[in-house]
């Protein structure tokens, strides 16, 4: 449905919602959001927000709004989807769904989704600003799905007081993300300066270099780091980059025989990665933009300016590039309830997306903004970890596809990522059995060079 029919029906169907004292027009309104924790609590909260403005907009017009907003988080990802699936198979599903954008494509083909396109203007105050980039995030088959919540990145990070102690100078650790911007410092120079580290005693022997301890979106930044392509942007399939898989691996690989980063190291738990990073025991390691308000707030890290240097993940070779995966979440409205109900989410969402309001979300949980007008906002623009993410990340940032197949691209390769790790077969049978995993899976749906 195009910006007419919106005018035609989404706007008609709130109106209806805010017409007549007479009577009163009574909405409840479900949201539900995953990966959701203290931090982050107005990713629903902002929609209840939002519902008091139209409340106090439709009194104002001399009608009578009631919206009762229900808001339930998760902090699993995989309790979260499985209760919205089971939720909307059962017809129970919220009417105001939180998760990440790789969602999109197969809960739209699932039929649990409505194109949030129909019933909102992206022409208009206050979408008309967001980031195009996001907006091509939330959208799947030629239709815009979803709004953005929150954008992020996923830095790479070293310790400067590490550095300092092989010789870096103060200026050199300056320099450090410009170089790595330019390829000039690469992923193996890394493995080089944290091997360094811990031959100096500088770092304990397997503390030179922590990944992210499972499997996430994460991995692919080294995937493109060594050269790799996830989609083809001629013919929209995805893409098998065997010699960019192949070297990935080896890189991994090669960080387990140097003794930087241990062999049993996946699996690991979160809240210990987190107290190492927070407590100074890491020389290099990688997270996400959020993680720095988790170290600060619930482990302790003090001085974080002053003590890590944050940038681009490094290309790995010539082939490849440095570069950072944003993974936002998005609002999408579901098909359950009447067209009422979707429309009246839908502008709560809308409302929720301005820029003060989602500025909250922002500093609150350290993600980064939805869109221009967010970065001149003060409340954001003097936050010194939000307005220097945005500078040096954001610009670089690209996302995994929204393609409904993905997910069976996305196990085979950490499947494979996680044999060669540990060893249990060698970097070439890894590899080959991620590809022959994508094969029979996708068939001619992926492209394998």
């Amino acid at each position: 449905m195009n910006i007419k029919a919106f005018i035609g029906t989404a706007a008609i169907a709130i109106a209806a919602a805010t017409s007549g004292a007479a009577h009163a027009e009574d909405y409840t309104i479900t949201v539900w959001s995953g990966g959701t924790d203290d931090n982050s609590l107005y990713r629903v909260d902002a929609i209840e927000m939002a519902a008091d403005y139209l409340e106090r907009q439709a009194a104002i017009r001399g009608d009578d709004l009631n919206i009762t907003v229900e808001k339930q988080v998760w902090s699993s990802w995989d309790d979260f989807k499985q209760a919205v699936t089971l939720a909307a198979e059962s017809g129970t599903a919220p009417n105001i769904i939180v998760t990440g954008h790789e969602d999109i494509g197969p809960w739209s083909q699932a039929g649990i989704l409505r194109p949030i396109e129909d019933y909102v203007d992206f022409d208009a105050w206050p979408l008309n600003q967001l980031y195009d980039n996001l907006i091509d995030v939330s959208s799947y088959d030629g239709m815009i799905w979803g709004i953005p919540q929150d954008a992020e990145a996923r830095p790479f990070f070293m310790s400067k007081p590490d550095l300092k102690a092989i010789g870096y100078s103060d200026a050199d650790i300056d320099a450090l993300p410009g170089k790595i911007e330019s390829g000039e410092y690469t992923l193996y120079d890394m493995l080089d300066d944290a091997k360094k580290m811990q031959d100096e005693g500088v770092v304990e022997p397997g503390y030179g270099f922590a990944p992210r301890v499972n499997n996430g979106a994460d991995y692919w930044q080294f995937y493109q780091s060594f050269g790799g392509e996830m989609v083809d942007p001629e013919t929209g399939k995805l893409v098998f980059d065997k010699q960019a898989i192949t070297d990935m691996y080896q890189f991994f690989v090669d960080a387990v025989e140097m003794g930087v980063t241990p062999k049993t190291y996946l699996g690991g738990e979160w809240d210990t990665f987190h107290t190492n990073v927070a407590t100074g025991k890491y020389g290099a390691w990688h997270g996400g933009t959020w993680h720095k308000l988790q170290w600060e707030n619930q482990y302790g890290l003090e001085d974080f300016f002053d003590t890590v240097s944050f940038s681009l993940i490094p290309a790995g070779n010539e082939n490849g590039r440095p570069n950072t995966i944003t993974h936002p979440l998005v609002y999408l409205i579901s098909t359950q309830g009447t067209d009422n109900d979707a429309a009246i989410s839908a502008e709560l969402v809308a409302v929720a997306s301005e820029p003060r309001i989602n500025a909250l979300h922002a500093v609150q949980s350290g993600h980064l903004a939805i869109g221009e007008a967010e970065t001149t906002i003060p409340f954001y623009a003097n936050d010194r970890w939000a307005s220097e993410a945005t500078e040096k990340l954001l610009p670089y940032a690209n996302s995994i596809p929204n393609n409904a197949d993905f997910g069976i691209y996305w196990e085979a390769m950490f499947k494979g990522l996680e044999s060669a790790w540990a060893g249990t077969t060698s970097v070439e049978d890894a590899v080959n059995q991620a590809q022959a995993t994508v094969e029979n899976g996708l068939g001619d749906q992926i492209i394998i060079r």
